[in-house]
């Protein structure tokens, strides 16, 4: 179907008969749409702002719906009627340090009565805020030895890590790579700057445990971390030539990661998590960067020319299931596939697509 605006790298939600995703407004603005997968039809859309097109997935939580759009306005509407309760700009309201090279792209993390975004400044790192009001709970302060870096957001969404017993948000930054902030207060605890590299930052991390994988492009590489509470600790660092994830992420399946590896690439890669053992890495089907999520044991990858590779989600090797080309649209199909009620959705440029793909 053709979604309303065009042109778009935002993925869908799924959330009550539901589709939540992003848009451009005819005047080339972003706006947040609900569309009812029943009668495919649209149910409302909420203007966000006057800059588009809109790169990051909106967050659904507790009957509201959160975006992010390109110049840094976090906007706040009701899941049912489209309507807006309230917004912030992560730069003008919460003092956010400049902006990304390709803009703001995070999806907002909502973590009980709070909603986490990352302004990047360096008295407002990262931010929490009440997700009824938008009313800032608190703001991260980097310590003077942070300072002075350059350090700004990147295109990561926030994750919730919990280690000796203390609970964390954990992202990427450019300039610090990754980092972790206490849930309780946005106390800045720790960095890991091994990760970092000086043009994008993308990959969201995965926690497990009292461990995160992280890992980013351009050369960078992969690292898996061991937190403390108060701090982080390199258990083991893997080079580009052996992992490195663009912007397609990563997931962790058990014991095992599994995710695209490559600079503009994505070859279907499984990785023992606690050695960092690469178990299997194989040429990839499609072209480009590779987005990949998991449903039922099986991998959907999803490449830049449209391909869809069904793989199996198996540390014993490569098995590769089946395989369909998206009918072609313009640009790159960057958006990440969805599965959910056993239909896959693809977003691709100003078009929506839906398979389905549950079993006989």
């Amino acid at each position: 179907m053709d979604l309303p605006g065009g042109d778009s790298q935002s993925s869908v939600v799924i959330a009550g008969g539901r589709l939540y995703t992003m848009a451009n407004t005819r005047d080339k603005g972003a706006a947040a749409v609900c569309i009812d997968l029943a009668t495919r039809k649209v149910v409302w859309t909420g203007r966000t702002t006057g800059d588009g097109p809109a790169n990051a997935t909106p967050t659904v939580a507790d009957g509201l719906v959160f975006t992010v759009a390109r110049d840094g306005n976090v906007a706040c509407f009701r899941a049912d009627t489209g309507q807006p309760v309230w917004s912030k700009h992560l730069q003008k309201d919460l003092g956010g340090g400049k902006k990304p090279g390709w803009q703001f792209a995070e999806s907002p993390l909502v973590d009980g009565d709070r909603l986490i975004v990352t302004p990047g400044g360096e008295d407002a790192a990262l931010a929490a805020l009440d997700k009824k009001t938008g009313n800032v709970i608190w703001k991260t302060a980097l310590p003077a030895d942070r300072r002075g870096k350059d350090v700004h957001a990147q295109y990561a969404s926030p994750i919730v890590a919990t280690a000796g017993g203390v609970r964390q948000y954990v992202t990427l930054l450019y300039g610090l790579g990754a980092v972790g902030v206490a849930a309780k207060d946005g106390k800045f605890l720790w960095n890991y700057e091994r990760v970092n590299n000086g043009t994008a930052n993308i990959s969201t991390p995965v926690a497990f445990g009292d461990h995160v994988f992280c890992s980013t492009a351009y050369d960078t590489g992969a690292a898996l971390l061991k937190l403390d509470g108060a701090g982080a600790k390199e258990v083991y660092f893997l080079p580009a030539r052996t992992f490195q994830s663009h912007h397609g992420g990563f997931l962790r399946i058990g014991d095992h990661l599994y995710g695209g590896s490559g600079h503009n690439a994505g070859n279907p890669t499984c990785i023992e998590l606690k050695t960092g053992k690469v178990l299997w890495q194989e040429k990839q089907i499609g072209e480009g960067s590779g987005s990949v999520t998991a449903a039922d044991g099986r991998l959907y990858f999803l490449w830049d020319n449209g391909t869809v590779g069904l793989v199996e989600a198996r540390p014993d090797g490569y098995k590769l299931a089946g395989q369909f080309k998206v009918p072609k649209q313009g640009g790159p199909a960057w958006a990440h596939p969805v599965v959910a009620g056993g239909k896959l959705y693809v977003r691709w440029a100003g078009k929506l697509f839906c398979y389905d793909v549950k079993a006989p």
